[in-house]
């Protein structure tokens, strides 16, 4: 496996050896879905830099989750006709499946999130999705591509009916009625704060395994601020990072991406709190995995989490 040349978080081997890590990155450096702001195709390489700036200690878990190994793959080459990039997707993603890796994407645009959820679920026969967002991303097509990234979720739902949709806080009229007429399980930020959302009962009733897709447009503008379709009134990040602490409590997430940064010149912050992020997130995945109130700093390098 060709591998990026400046790993995440800047680790040196064996950390970021790929055939003793229990990671796997892969940049998909894509932003052909977008429909309004751009700079997504920027995003990989600007969060892998950032990363660099990160703390491997980790100090909400009292432990450095690098130490599992994370490599960091090339960016594939990605073709502009979108049903052709998700096709790339798909296969690089079943490659490192193969390879028995925790797969994490760093986007590019949502709409890249499909082939991603594909790969896993031929992999493992069965999945479900966690969508964390500012939109809900489940019309059927919009602006006449049904591979927009507004068209996401619909995408995914049509090979699971099994999906939770948490923090939106934009969606037209057609997304509300379809919302409505499938009882399709949504947290409005509206709901999450006042508490009218049962999250727990929700979890719940969500199969195992688990896809999460988090969309960095989810934050509030404190947070990042640098995406192609802001929304104001986003999750804080202790408030994210205790939702995604009771996700990783409560199901098994066998992968994950992290899509919609849209860097720019002028804002370092938005590209180090989405580096932080993903690394918060694979932390959590390396604390709760089977249950262990604890992981060892002697846990043996490519400790598997299929």
């Amino acid at each position: 496996m060709k591998l990026y040349e400046l790993p995440f978080l800047g680790i040196e081997e064996p950390f970021s050896d790929f055939t003793k890590s229990a990671v796997a990155l892969l940049p998909v450096p894509y932003q052909g879905g977008v429909s309004y702001g751009t700079g997504a195709e920027k995003a990989p390489r600007a969060i892998v830099a950032a990363s660099q700036q990160v703390e491997l200690y980790d100090e909400l878990l009292n432990f450095e989750p690098y130490r599992v190994g994370i490599s960091t793959l090339a960016e594939p080459d990605i073709p502009e006709k979108p049903d052709r990039m998700i096709e790339r997707v798909y296969r690089s993603v079943y490659t490192l499946l193969q390879h028995k890796k925790w797969i994490g994407i760093i986007g590019g645009d949502h709409s890249i999130s499909s082939g991603t959820f594909r790969a896993l679920k031929e992999y493992g026969g069965t999945l479900s999705a966690i969508h964390i967002d500012a939109h809900a991303d489940l019309r059927h097509s919009y602006e006449d591509s049904i591979f927009s990234h507004a068209s996401v979720m619909a995408r995914i739902r049509e090979m699971t009916s099994h999906t939770l949709h948490l923090g939106i806080r934009s969606m037209c009229r057609e997304e509300a009625e379809l919302i409505k007429d499938q009882d399709i399980p949504v947290i409005t930020m509206h709901k999450y704060r006042s508490g009218e959302f049962n999250l727990d009962a929700a979890l719940e009733e969500l199969p195992d395994p688990v896809f999460l897709t988090f969309d960095v447009d989810a934050l509030d503008f404190s947070v990042v601020s640098a995406t192609g379709t802001p929304e104001p009134g986003g999750f804080r990040w202790y408030e994210i990072l205790s939702l995604l602490e009771r996700i990783f409590q409560r199901k098994n997430v066998i992968g994950f991406d992290v899509v919609e940064l849209a860097p720019t010149e002028t804002d370092r912050n938005s590209s180090f709190a989405v580096a932080k992020l993903v690394y918060k997130i694979i932390g959590f995945k390396t604390f709760y995995h089977e249950n262990q109130s604890l992981v060892e700093l002697e846990r043996p390098i490519g400790s598997l989490f299929l």
